[in-house]
């Protein structure tokens, strides 16, 4: 047997140790004593005195809870939008946020602000509904981390009691109630009215149903032990600190039905414990109760109902009791009041078969239903695989676009085909994204959103994304980076054994969205390879003011002086044609644009400001055009094709080359591919821009 210097010893070496020390020093043992608070219940009245918000409800607390991290305000289609700054996710550096969906989001906090203020909606069930994947479980899993995390702070600290028996041994009440509700029903509503007197109240201080079962019995047992003192009673009172938490099943809760032979209504309301009856001698009394079944377990917070229309019809009475009266009805014993929010999700088929299934009329009445459809813009659909698929979680290189293009083909999959015959899809798509288009106002677009009520609702899921997306990451094993086609081209590989595509003409339209993305593609980096060639500021500011000279000897109807012989000449016209060509000014319209850049010179001019290359954006991409023109033929990107490049050549490929790793953010492989690409393109002839 080791002696006590020796264990002593060893625990002064294990202290000692680095690893051990810098825990200990990080530890933050002010915050565990708070969190671990016990105190009487005199103690919790003051508390209450100095911060009444510990006895909001449910609907409050979550309430409370998103707001408290502020809102962004901005305006679409002339309507303001609220942004929640919850939703980003600030618990874990924006792992489940959501993008995109602030109109649907600013219904369901509407929902929560209507239940906080007693309005009627924290009677309802909150039914999020939309497609596989469009984030539901995501909004839930959030509301569920956000609740644990506003527990342990100060603002969003919530208390609960245990019985003190003779012997010292302690009785929790097991839906953790608020001390409050020791105060006797028939004194509560003139006691709390007396406490909240003085205070500044936000919600008003209300203390609604008896106790639970358990406290019940208790209660009844301790006020025969001190002859019906209460003030005895509540010496017997032990109050501490309540942390939420889904692990430990306190104040949080998750039910997902099973199949229908194994669905068991206990599971939500608890049941006997057949070991306790001996000890208690009645499978009446509550003590040999387990009050362990979600409703239970998510008192004083949320439950969460995962694909809550599978529920067999014998949970349905549970929850619409627990929705409409706040009750729960356990074996053998009464209506138990609960406080906690009840929210569930459903897919799109599920909710189908509940309109019109006529039993589940009632559940209709008591359901809110919100829409949660999938991002409809693509560069919040961007968003999502950003975060997913970013340098601190991918060891690869991912080239630039290419989530931007998996995202643009996952959201034209969940637009209606434009009915207008002067709009394609990829213009309604970028429409929707905020870009201009000639011809459109913000009217359209809100009448284009209007006549697509199915919008968001159907298309392809991020979670299939995402997966073909991790495919291209791990298929090519030299871990070479991955591009816009690799991930295209799993995408469309994809689409043969996808298990929710059973008909061959959307697989069809797919595959044809997927072409229309990569000519944008295309488009976006034929233009990239256009600026990083003509990327010489030099040479691009010599030929703007070049144009300028004889702009403004043209609109002047004067010569312009050659500036290497010195002598006097008319203007060169085709050197401004050759220019203006390049953004399809027609010649009859020559005149006007000419004129137009003058008058924009003189409008910068008389606010004081100079006017340079890039200051005017139709001239600034004319000259790019034009410069590009006049300066591939020198770096004769079409070598590249057939391999054969000279030194001198080689020099200007690799100048390019590093502007587009400078420049776009691409690394030395993707930036290769590039310009290879568009080299063949070029080869091809193909120099033409698209609109759009």
């Amino acid at each position: 047997m080791r002696g006590t210097d020796d264990v002593n010893r060893q625990l002064g070496e294990a202290m000692s140790h680095p690893i051990i020390g810098m825990i200990a020093n990080m530890q933050d043992m002010e915050e565990y004593r708070s969190l671990h608070w016990t105190g009487s219940f005199e103690d919790y009245l003051e508390i209450v005195r100095r911060q009444p918000s510990v006895c909001r409800n449910a609907y409050q607390r979550l309430y409370d809870l998103v707001m408290s991290f502020g809102t962004e305000e901005y305006t679409e289609y002339k309507k303001r939008i609220i942004r929640y700054k919850f939703f980003d996710d600030p618990f874990d550096g924006g792992k489940d946020a959501v993008f995109g969906i602030d109109v649907h989001l600013m219904k369901l906090v509407n929902v929560l602000r209507a239940a906080a203020m007693g309005y009627g909606a924290e009677k309802r069930v909150i039914l999020l509904h939309g497609p596989v994947g469009s984030a539901k479980s995501t909004i839930a899993r959030l509301l569920k981390k956000g609740l644990e995390w506003y527990s342990k702070q100060p603002d969003g600290c919530l208390y609960t009691f245990s019985w003190v028996n003779a012997d010292g041994t302690e009785v929790a009440s097991p839906l953790n109630e608020d001390p409050l509700k020791l105060i006797p029903l028939d004194l509560r509503e003139q006691v709390l009215g007396e406490i909240g007197k003085e205070l500044a109240l936000k919600y008003p201080l209300r203390m609604e149903g008896d106790l639970d079962p358990v406290s019940r019995f208790m209660y009844k047992e301790i006020m025969a032990e001190v002859g019906g003192d209460w003030t005895a009673l509540i010496e017997r009172i032990k109050v501490r600190r309540l942390v939420l938490s889904e692990k430990d099943r306190v104040g949080i809760g998750t039910f997902q039905p099973k199949d229908e032979k194994n669905q068991d209504s206990t599971e939500l309301t608890g049941d006997i414990n057949y070991r306790k009856i001996a000890e208690y001698g009645s499978d009446s009394d509550p003590r040999a109760f387990n009050f362990d079944g979600e409703f239970c377990v998510a008192n004083r917070g949320l439950i969460e109902f995962v694909e809550v229309l599978k529920l067999d019809v014998a949970f349905l009475y549970d929850l619409l009791g627990a929705s409409q009266e706040h009750t729960i009805k356990p074996k053998k014993f009464p209506q138990t009041v609960i406080d906690e929010v009840i929210i569930g999700h459903t897919n799109e088929p599920e909710y189908r078969k509940l309109q019109s299934n006529e039993f589940m009329e009632a559940l209709r009445d008591r359901t809110i239903k919100i829409d949660i459809p999938y991002i409809t813009k693509w560069q919040e659909e961007a968003r999502i695989y950003h975060r997913d698929y970013n340098k601190k979680r991918v060891a690869r290189d991912i080239a630039p676009h290419t989530l931007e293009m998996a995202a643009m083909w996952a959201v034209l999959t969940r637009l209606e085909q434009p009915k207008k015959h002067n709009l394609t899809l990829i213009q309604k798509m970028k429409l929707y994204d905020g870009k201009l288009i000639p011809g459109y106002t913000e009217d359209n677009v809100k009448e284009l959103r209007k006549s697509a009520v199915r919008e968001g609702l159907e298309g392809i899921s991020p979670r299939y994304v995402q997966d073909k997306i991790s495919n291209a990451l791990v298929r090519d094993p030299d871990g070479r980076s991955i591009n816009p086609f690799m991930v295209l081209n799993a995408l469309e590989s994809g689409l043969k054994g996808h298990a929710l595509l059973q008909d061959e003409d959307t697989r069809k339209r797919y595959r044809e969205q997927l072409g229309m993305v990569k000519s944008e593609y295309e488009n976006i980096i034929k233009k990239e390879v256009q600026k990083a060639i003509t990327a010489d500021e030099g040479a691009i500011a010599r030929l703007c003011a070049g144009y300028i000279d004889n702009v403004k000897a043209y609109t002047q109807k004067e010569r312009v002086k050659n500036p290497y012989t010195g002598a006097y000449e008319d203007p060169d016209e085709r050197l401004m044609r050759s220019i203006e060509e390049k953004i399809e000014i027609a010649d009859a319209r020559k005149d006007d644009f000419r004129r137009e850049i003058m008058n924009f010179i003189g409008a910068l001019s008389l606010d004081g400001k100079t006017f340079a290359y890039h200051t005017n954006d139709r001239l600034y991409r004319a000259l790019e055009l034009k410069l590009f023109e006049d300066q591939k033929d020198s770096i004769r990107l079409s070598s590249l094709v057939s391999n054969v490049v000279d030194s001198d050549t080689q020099k200007k490929i690799d100048i390019v080359k590093a502007r587009m790793i400078e420049r776009f953010g691409y690394d030395e492989q993707s930036a290769t591919d590039v310009l290879n690409y568009v080299a063949s393109i070029f080869a091809r002839g193909d120099t033409s821009e698209e609109g759009g």
